[in-house]
């Protein structure tokens, strides 16, 4: 599960969309947002492409994936 609030978050402070994310993901825009909200299961290999789309660092991965 991931910590909607957090990956929503980040996607404003870094001025990105939704779409952003299906593209970085090669997914559905609307496949993107049931992931981003818990409505289907995020993969690990999703997990890290978005990480670095989110340029969110190792450390702070957990944080956002794991709750």
């Amino acid at each position: 599960m991931v910590n909607s609030n957090k990956i929503k978050g980040r996607l404003v402070e870094l001025g990105l969309t939704q779409k952003d994310v299906s593209t970085a993901l090669n997914i559905a825009q609307p496949t993107a947002n049931q992931k981003i909200n818990n409505v289907r299961p995020m993969d690990l290999n999703e997990a890290e492409r978005l990480s670095e789309l989110l340029k969110i660092s190792p450390e702070e991965f957990r944080e956002y994936f794991f709750v």
